[in-house]
Protein backbone atom coordinates (compact mmCIF):
# COMPACT_ATOMS: atom_id res chain seq x y z
CA UNK A 1 0.00 0.00 0.00
CA UNK A 2 1.30 3.38 -1.09
CA UNK A 3 2.41 6.59 1.47
CA UNK A 4 -0.60 8.52 2.46
CA UNK A 5 1.26 11.47 0.29
CA UNK A 6 1.98 9.06 -2.87
CA UNK A 7 0.48 10.62 -5.73
CA UNK A 8 -2.41 8.67 -6.58
CA UNK A 9 -2.24 6.84 -10.11
CA UNK A 10 -4.12 8.43 -13.04
CA UNK A 11 -6.53 7.24 -15.79
CA UNK A 12 -7.68 7.92 -19.10
CA UNK A 13 -11.56 9.27 -19.12
CA UNK A 14 -13.31 6.55 -20.09
CA UNK A 15 -15.47 6.71 -23.34
CA UNK A 16 -19.05 5.69 -23.37
CA UNK A 17 -20.57 5.33 -27.11
CA UNK A 18 -24.54 5.96 -26.88
CA UNK A 19 -25.15 4.10 -29.90
CA UNK A 20 -26.00 0.76 -30.62
CA UNK A 21 -24.87 1.22 -33.93
CA UNK A 22 -22.19 -1.80 -35.02
CA UNK A 23 -20.60 0.61 -37.82
CA UNK A 24 -19.24 3.21 -35.51
CA UNK A 25 -18.12 0.84 -32.81
CA UNK A 26 -16.11 -0.59 -35.83
CA UNK A 27 -15.25 3.34 -36.51
CA UNK A 28 -14.06 3.58 -33.22
CA UNK A 29 -12.15 0.25 -33.10
CA UNK A 30 -10.41 1.07 -36.34
CA UNK A 31 -8.50 4.00 -34.76
CA UNK A 32 -7.97 2.15 -31.55
CA UNK A 33 -10.15 3.67 -28.85
CA UNK A 34 -11.05 1.85 -25.91
CA UNK A 35 -15.42 2.30 -25.21
CA UNK A 36 -18.15 0.67 -23.87
CA UNK A 37 -21.41 0.44 -25.92
CA UNK A 38 -24.53 1.69 -24.30
CA UNK A 39 -27.69 1.71 -26.74
CA UNK A 40 -30.15 4.57 -25.70
CA UNK A 41 -33.61 5.27 -25.96
CA UNK A 42 -34.09 8.49 -27.66
CA UNK A 43 -36.98 9.31 -29.48
CA UNK A 44 -36.34 10.06 -33.41
CA UNK A 45 -39.37 12.16 -34.24
CA UNK A 46 -38.29 15.62 -36.78
CA UNK A 47 -39.97 18.48 -35.28
CA UNK A 48 -42.09 20.97 -37.23
CA UNK A 49 -40.09 23.33 -39.36
CA UNK A 50 -37.06 22.11 -37.94
CA UNK A 51 -33.87 21.53 -40.27
CA UNK A 52 -32.43 18.63 -41.51
CA UNK A 53 -29.02 20.29 -39.43
CA UNK A 54 -30.98 20.88 -36.25
CA UNK A 55 -32.49 17.52 -36.44
CA UNK A 56 -29.59 15.96 -36.62
CA UNK A 57 -28.02 17.72 -34.36
CA UNK A 58 -30.39 17.48 -31.08
CA UNK A 59 -30.65 13.63 -32.05
CA UNK A 60 -26.90 13.34 -31.48
CA UNK A 61 -26.90 15.54 -28.62
CA UNK A 62 -29.88 14.02 -26.98
CA UNK A 63 -28.25 10.89 -27.39
CA UNK A 64 -24.82 12.24 -25.78
CA UNK A 65 -26.82 13.18 -22.67
CA UNK A 66 -28.84 9.96 -22.50
CA UNK A 67 -25.76 7.50 -22.34
CA UNK A 68 -23.72 10.28 -20.23
CA UNK A 69 -26.89 9.90 -17.88
CA UNK A 70 -26.40 6.50 -17.42
CA UNK A 71 -22.95 6.47 -15.01
CA UNK A 72 -24.59 9.30 -12.87
CA UNK A 73 -21.68 11.02 -10.81
CA UNK A 74 -18.60 9.59 -12.39
CA UNK A 75 -16.76 12.43 -13.51
CA UNK A 76 -14.26 10.50 -15.40
CA UNK A 77 -16.55 9.27 -18.56
CA UNK A 78 -17.43 10.95 -21.72
CA UNK A 79 -20.40 10.09 -23.61
CA UNK A 80 -20.26 10.00 -27.75
CA UNK A 81 -23.87 10.38 -29.17
CA UNK A 82 -23.95 10.44 -33.00
CA UNK A 83 -27.02 10.37 -35.96
CA UNK A 84 -26.97 10.07 -39.58
CA UNK A 85 -29.06 11.20 -42.12
CA UNK A 86 -29.12 11.71 -46.16
CA UNK A 87 -30.92 15.29 -47.50
CA UNK A 88 -31.68 16.23 -50.81
CA UNK A 89 -33.99 18.69 -52.37
CA UNK A 90 -34.49 19.69 -48.33
CA UNK A 91 -35.86 16.25 -47.70
CA UNK A 92 -34.77 14.41 -44.84
CA UNK A 93 -33.92 10.23 -45.32
CA UNK A 94 -34.04 8.92 -42.70
CA UNK A 95 -34.36 4.64 -42.56
CA UNK A 96 -36.33 3.48 -45.31
CA UNK A 97 -39.71 2.30 -43.53
CA UNK A 98 -40.26 -0.07 -46.60
CA UNK A 99 -39.67 -1.50 -50.13
CA UNK A 100 -41.97 1.50 -51.47
CA UNK A 101 -40.31 4.15 -48.97
CA UNK A 102 -36.83 2.90 -50.33
CA UNK A 103 -37.33 2.81 -54.34
CA UNK A 104 -38.54 6.81 -53.94
CA UNK A 105 -35.28 7.43 -51.72
CA UNK A 106 -33.28 5.62 -54.58
CA UNK A 107 -35.27 7.66 -57.42
CA UNK A 108 -34.41 11.00 -55.87
CA UNK A 109 -30.90 10.51 -55.36
CA UNK A 110 -30.28 8.57 -59.04
CA UNK A 111 -27.87 10.17 -61.32
CA UNK A 112 -27.29 13.19 -59.14
CA UNK A 113 -25.90 14.22 -55.56
CA UNK A 114 -27.14 14.18 -52.09
CA UNK A 115 -25.70 15.30 -48.63
CA UNK A 116 -24.89 13.13 -45.97
CA UNK A 117 -25.00 14.69 -42.43
CA UNK A 118 -23.59 13.28 -39.24
CA UNK A 119 -23.74 14.92 -36.03
CA UNK A 120 -21.23 14.23 -33.40
CA UNK A 121 -21.80 15.13 -29.99
CA UNK A 122 -19.15 14.43 -27.06
CA UNK A 123 -20.33 15.37 -23.33
CA UNK A 124 -18.58 15.25 -20.35
CA UNK A 125 -19.96 15.78 -16.41
CA UNK A 126 -19.17 19.61 -17.16
CA UNK A 127 -18.39 20.39 -21.04
CA UNK A 128 -19.84 19.24 -24.74
CA UNK A 129 -18.44 19.12 -27.81
CA UNK A 130 -20.49 19.09 -31.03
CA UNK A 131 -20.74 19.51 -34.78
CA UNK A 132 -22.51 18.59 -37.80
CA UNK A 133 -20.32 17.32 -40.94
CA UNK A 134 -21.69 17.23 -44.44
CA UNK A 135 -20.57 14.84 -47.38
CA UNK A 136 -21.52 15.23 -50.87
CA UNK A 137 -22.51 11.68 -52.57
CA UNK A 138 -23.02 11.74 -56.38
CA UNK A 139 -24.97 8.16 -57.45
CA UNK A 140 -25.05 6.52 -60.78
CA UNK A 141 -27.66 6.58 -62.58
CA UNK A 142 -30.21 3.78 -61.07
CA UNK A 143 -32.85 1.24 -63.08
CA UNK A 144 -35.39 -0.65 -61.40
CA UNK A 145 -33.51 -3.98 -61.79
CA UNK A 146 -30.54 -2.51 -59.56
CA UNK A 147 -32.63 -0.50 -57.01
CA UNK A 148 -34.64 -3.81 -56.45
CA UNK A 149 -31.56 -5.80 -56.51
CA UNK A 150 -30.24 -3.99 -53.59
CA UNK A 151 -33.03 -3.74 -51.56
CA UNK A 152 -33.16 -7.77 -52.06
CA UNK A 153 -29.56 -7.86 -50.35
CA UNK A 154 -31.37 -7.16 -47.05
CA UNK A 155 -28.89 -4.23 -46.68
CA UNK A 156 -30.63 -1.10 -46.79
CA UNK A 157 -33.53 -1.40 -44.40
CA UNK A 158 -31.32 -0.30 -41.02
CA UNK A 159 -29.95 2.85 -43.04
CA UNK A 160 -30.12 6.25 -42.82
CA UNK A 161 -30.72 7.38 -46.83
CA UNK A 162 -31.02 3.50 -47.27
CA UNK A 163 -27.30 2.44 -48.60
CA UNK A 164 -24.40 1.42 -46.89
CA UNK A 165 -21.38 3.06 -48.73
CA UNK A 166 -18.81 0.80 -46.62
CA UNK A 167 -21.11 -2.26 -48.18
CA UNK A 168 -23.07 -3.43 -51.19
CA UNK A 169 -24.02 0.15 -51.66
CA UNK A 170 -20.52 1.32 -52.81
CA UNK A 171 -21.45 -0.10 -56.01
CA UNK A 172 -24.11 2.87 -56.57
CA UNK A 173 -21.79 5.39 -55.41
CA UNK A 174 -19.98 7.27 -58.77
CA UNK A 175 -17.90 9.51 -56.28
CA UNK A 176 -17.52 11.57 -52.79
CA UNK A 177 -16.62 14.69 -51.90
CA UNK A 178 -16.04 15.15 -48.13
CA UNK A 179 -15.17 12.42 -45.26
CA UNK A 180 -16.01 9.09 -45.68
CA UNK A 181 -16.12 8.08 -42.30
CA UNK A 182 -18.61 10.47 -42.03
CA UNK A 183 -21.43 8.75 -44.35
CA UNK A 184 -20.38 5.23 -42.84
CA UNK A 185 -21.97 7.44 -39.82
CA UNK A 186 -19.21 8.93 -37.52
CA UNK A 187 -16.58 11.79 -39.13
CA UNK A 188 -13.53 10.46 -37.63
CA UNK A 189 -11.33 13.80 -39.06
CA UNK A 190 -13.32 15.86 -36.47
CA UNK A 191 -13.63 13.39 -33.77
CA UNK A 192 -10.57 13.12 -33.41
CA UNK A 193 -10.15 16.82 -32.36
CA UNK A 194 -12.98 16.30 -29.78
CA UNK A 195 -11.10 13.22 -28.03
CA UNK A 196 -7.72 15.76 -27.97
CA UNK A 197 -9.96 18.12 -26.11
CA UNK A 198 -10.96 15.47 -24.11
CA UNK A 199 -8.12 13.62 -22.87
CA UNK A 200 -9.36 10.15 -24.64
CA UNK A 201 -6.85 8.15 -25.77
CA UNK A 202 -6.57 6.72 -29.67
CA UNK A 203 -4.11 4.53 -31.31
CA UNK A 204 -4.31 2.08 -28.03
CA UNK A 205 -4.02 -1.32 -29.66
CA UNK A 206 -3.11 -3.28 -26.54
CA UNK A 207 -6.00 -6.25 -26.99
CA UNK A 208 -6.66 -5.95 -23.29
CA UNK A 209 -7.64 -2.54 -23.66
CA UNK A 210 -8.87 -1.19 -26.60
CA UNK A 211 -12.37 -1.72 -28.77
CA UNK A 212 -15.93 -2.64 -27.10
CA UNK A 213 -16.62 -3.72 -24.34
CA UNK A 214 -20.64 -4.15 -25.53
CA UNK A 215 -23.59 -3.65 -23.10
CA UNK A 216 -20.78 -2.39 -20.11
CA UNK A 217 -20.87 1.18 -19.02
Amino acid sequence: MPPPDSPQPSFPPRLILASGSPRRAELLMQIGVPFSSAATAVEEIRQTDESGRDYVLRLAQEKSRAGLALVGDDTTVWSLGADTLGLVDDEVLEKPRDFTDFARMMRLMSGREHSVLTAICLSGSDQSFSDVVETRVRFRTLDRALIEGYWNTGEPRDKAGGYGIQGMGALLVESIHGSYSNVVGLPLETLAGFLQRAGIPYWQFDKRSSGADAGTV
